[in-house]
């Protein structure tokens, strides 16, 4: 995307595109905005029917009379009852225009919000893994729920109070040329030089308010990262120098804001120094025209008056321009998000699969996630359905990429993978991903029940199939044993769990699914002998008639598979079969001893 910054009106323009829906909405609050001008000049036409109507003698104003039937006695208690009751009237309408444009604008003011945060979750959720992993989840929480909050505000509190200021400002513009044209030239000088002062200023104030989100950002990401690893942080006793860590970035961020309302002070003095300039120059060739004639004081008084008038409107022209570049610059932010391009996108007219026979084949493929930084290179295999493939290699070496690329979180930069003789990309992707059930190393549970934990797999399953699935995956007897039993919620992240039990329940999860294809990401490697026994237990019960994936370290668990693949840097050692796991476990250890000589040969 170009990273060049998009100008207010381009916003606006890409704003109300977006929200396109709403224009009904938005028309009706503008015209229940514009309606408080009326009821505004209406509100002392009350006072001055009392005053010289029923006090005095003058006849009632001539649109008035005309609406009072002829058999109505035209007497000063006529004028009287008009002049009380034109004020209720008057009164009872303001105070439904306020209701009515507060209700509609808080209305569509939230419906905004809630639409764009629909729109954008889910096009996060869908962005590549290499996007996440870049750029963090922080910042596009933020940009979720900060930046799309304040976003109506360019719409709802800052183009249609716009609107009404340009009708009132050419309102007073008119009536001031009928009196004098002269005054009222002078007098709208001052306007191109605050719009073209202003186009600087407000290119500063968005580039001052990306700062001050971006510290926004950092602060949330340090709180994001400090509380979801409070207990290292605490084994740590690292609680003041995170304290300290969020302080500075805060204090970054006030200083941010600090500059933004310096900045903003200093432009709002100098258009209030200019209208008062605008003011003093009006006056002071009024007076002369009063001396020659030309005016009568009175003119000149209302000249004056409609003068303080029509600068409030420019004022606010001025002002919110001004003001909006927050919201500019959050409206801004949470575009660019929603332009990023998922890396991994379906292929037009892409092929339904309901149910996968489980054969899959990689040939030739190779991955980086950068030109200079390769993960797999040239790597080529086939496995036939019902096979249970082991993966095994040091740190790094690629595994976890390996079935990645299976499940499509990434996709291959060259080669190709084949599910039942097809390419996965030829899929749709939902139909793809719901042939794999996946296990890792550091279960994924929700902040629910455990029973919604395990149906997340399949969520209209019946309880009858969520308990056969608990007790498949040796957990059902622990359930029962809590208060709460499959209600019991597990806490953030399933914090309220042990590591076994979490296990379990994400096996639980798998059995619900029952899907073709099985991926285990080193599923034992954080527990204790015995809950290994039982997790393996139910890992072979599971694993029956499915092609498997297994990554691990522990003999234990690469032996009950029919294959085991070897990946050292990215490439394929050996593929062999589990009872030569010594023999592999020599071959890595031989082929890292050869690196290290090459490494010192090169010394």
């Amino acid at each position: 995307m170009d990273q060049s910054k998009p100008s207010n009106l381009a916003l606006i323009r890409r704003l109300m595109h977006e929200w396109r829906s709403y224009w009904l909405h938005m028309i009706g609050i503008l015209i229940l905005y514009l309606l408080s001008t009326p009821l505004a000049l209406l509100t002392p036409l009350a006072m001055k029917i009392a005053i010289d109507s029923f006090l005095g003698s003058k006849p009632l104003p001539g649109f008035i009379d005309a609406l009072i039937p002829a058999a109505v006695s035209r007497s000063n208690n006529t004028a009287l009852v008009v002049a009380i009751s034109l004020g209720l009237i008057v009164a009872l309408f303001t105070q439904l225009q306020v209701l009515g444009s507060s209700m509609l604008r808080i209305y569509t003011s939230e419906k905004l919000v809630l639409g764009f945060r629909t729109r954008l979750f889910p096009h996060v959720q869908r962005l590549s893994l290499s996007y996440h992993d870049s750029k963090g989840t922080s910042d596009s929480t933020y940009r979720i729920l900060n930046d799309t909050s304040v976003v109506p505000a360019i719409l709802i509190d800052g183009l249609i109070p716009f609107i009404t200021a340009v009708f009132t400002l050419l309102a007073m513009i008119y009536i001031i040329i009928q009196l004098s044209w002269q005054l009222a030239l002078i007098a709208l000088i001052i306007a191109p030089i605050l719009f073209f002062i202003s186009l600087p200023y407000n290119r500063r104030l968005r580039e001052l308010w990306h700062k001050v989100k971006n510290w926004d950002s950092s602060a949330l990401s340090v709180l994001q990262e400090v509380l979801s690893s409070v207990r290292v942080v605490k084994a740590f006793g690292k609680e003041e120098a995170e304290k300290e860590r969020l302080v500075h970035i805060a204090n970054e961020g006030v200083r941010a804001r600090i500059r933004v309302t310096l900045s903003k002070s200093k432009f709002d003095f100098f258009v209030g120094l200019m209208t008062a300039v605008g003011l003093a120059a009006v006056l002071l060739i009024g007076m002369f025209q009063v001396k020659s004639d030309i005016l009568s004081l009175g003119e000149l008084l209302m000249v004056i008056s409609y003068l303080s008038m029509l600068y409030g409107p420019l004022q606010i022209i001025v002002s919110k321009a001004a003001e909006l570049q927050s919201s500019f610059t959050s409206a801004e932010r949470a575009l660019v998000l929603l332009d990023e391009v998922p890396e991994v996108i379906e292929r037009p007219n892409a092929m339904s699969l309901r149910h996968a026979k489980g054969s899959v084949i990689f040939k030739n493929v190779s991955f980086a996630y950068d030109d200079n930084n390769p993960v797999l290179e040239n790597v080529s295999f086939e496995i036939g359905e019902g096979i249970r493939l082991g993966i095994a290699g040091t740190t790094g070496s690629g595994k976890t990429t390996l079935v990645n690329l299976l499940t499509r979180l990434y996709d291959p930069t060259e080669g190709k993978i084949l599910l039942d003789s097809i390419d996965i990309r030829d899929y749709k992707l939902a139909d793809l991903r719901n042939q794999f059930a996946i296990v890792i190393q550091e279960p994924v549970l929700f902040s629910k029940s455990i029973e919604e934990n395990i149906s997340y797999a399949r969520p209209k399953a019946r309880k009858e199939e969520i308990i056969e699935a608990a007790k498949s995956a040796n957990v059902h007897e622990f359930i029962m044993s809590l208060p709460d039993g499959y209600k019991t919620q597990v806490g953030e992240r399933g914090a309220r769990l042990s590591g076994g039990e979490r296990q379990r329940i994400s096996l639980a999860r798998a059995f619900l699914k029952d899907a073709s294809i099985l991926i285990l990401d080193e599923p034992t490697s954080s527990v204790d002998v015995k809950t290994e026994a039982s997790i393996m237990e139910a890992m072979k019960r599971l694993m029956q008639n499915r092609t498997t994936f297994i990554i691990a370290h522990r003999p234990s668990t690469l032996n009950i598979c029919d294959q085991l693949l070897v990946i050292e840097e990215g490439q394929i050692v050996t593929i062999t079969s589990p009872e030569s796991t010594e023999a592999t476990e020599a071959l890595m250890l031989g082929k890292r001893e050869k690196k290290n000589r090459g490494n010192k040969n090169e010394k």
